[in-house]
This record gives structure tokens, sequence and C-alpha cells, in this order.
């Protein structure tokens, strides 16, 4: 059975910064892409960074120069590293998974930019 458990949301201050991870199991991970999308209230789900398994990132515009995505394949964890944050960025954040036909997605961790 395939999990992505991603803890580590939370309330952020403007201009801060916040690492989320997601920790993969029961899937071929390392040759999977992995990403995070958001959902913001009464918006679509959006992308905001992919990595693929030879390590290609695609990164939404609205976060270029502000996020990083990484990932470790010995602990299986893809990372979403956040920094300069804005009250904008303010959604519940998604970990995703794919890999041929198969497509995962964990349960959604909530991050707030606000003051």
């Amino acid at each position: 059975q395939v999990q992505l458990v991603a803890p580590g949301g939370g309330l952020v201050q403007p201009g801060g910064s916040l690492r989320l991870s997601c920790a993969a199991s029961g899937h071929r991970f390392s040759d999977s892409t992995m990403g995070w999308y958001r959902q913001a209230p009464g918006k679509e789900r959006e992308l905001v960074a992919t990595i693929t398994s030879d390590y290609g990132l695609m990164y939404a515009d609205s976060v270029k120069g502000r996020f990083t995505i990484s990932r470790d394949n010995v602990k299986n964890t893809v990372y979403l590293q956040m920094s300069t944050l804005k009250p904008e960025d303010t959604a519940v954040y998604y970990c995703n998974s794919k890999w041929r036909i198969y497509n995962y997605w964990g349960q959604g961790t909530q991050v707030t930019v606000s003051s």
C-alpha cells in the first residue's frame, strides 16, 4: 500500500521560511516524479514544484526563486523548502507521486502565512 505522509505545515509570518517533507512508502520512489501542489480556499489545486527521477526540476512562476524542491532517495522523502513566504502562499499543500499510470496523493498539510 502506497503512503505519502507529509506532516510539518503550520503558521509562519510573511517573509519567513518553512520546510515541508513527505515520506513515501510502498512504491518505486526513486523511479517516480515527486511533486508538491497546493490548493487555496476557493481555488483549484495548482502545481507548485516537481522533481523527476533524474532530478529535473520545474516550478510554478509564482514560487520561482523562493521555493526549492529536493529529494532523498535513501530516505524516500521529498522536501519543499519555502522562503520569503507571502500571504498568497497560504494553502493546503499536497505531496504527489507519479510513476507510469500510477498517481498518488498525500493527505495535505496546511500552510498559513500571516502576521
